[in-house]
């Protein structure tokens, strides 16, 4: 391979990675313009204690997002979580068991 072959493809190379990353990042823009946009105006006050606060700012930076942005997404989260109870194997092996005592 000569030197301009391999010159040429490293270019493609390196312009592909550019690319990627450009479109990349474009996605990330655009997602981030779709939950301004899909922000409401409404403000909503709470009364919290200096813990939450703290912990509510720490969590935040540790995105990288404003503190608001992080409460609508854990509230979002939270109202979109299954409701249903979540059974462990202890659980489920203490029901056999019983269930397997009441047979005999």
């Amino acid at each position: 391979m000569t030197t301009d072959h391999r010159d040429a493809r490293i270019a493609a190379e390196v312009r592909a990675a550019r690319e990627e990353y450009a479109d990349e990042e474009a996605e990330a823009a655009e997602m981030e313009i779709a939950e301004k946009n899909a922000a409401l105006t409404i403000p909503l006050n709470l009364r919290i204690d200096t813990a939450l606060d703290t912990q509510l700012k720490q969590r935040a930076a540790a995105a990288q997002i404003p503190t608001s942005a992080l409460v609508r997404r854990l509230l979002r989260e939270a109202l979109n979580a299954s409701a249903a109870p979540v059974v462990t194997v202890e659980q489920v092996e203490a029901i056999a068991r019983r269930v397997l005592a009441e047979a005999r």
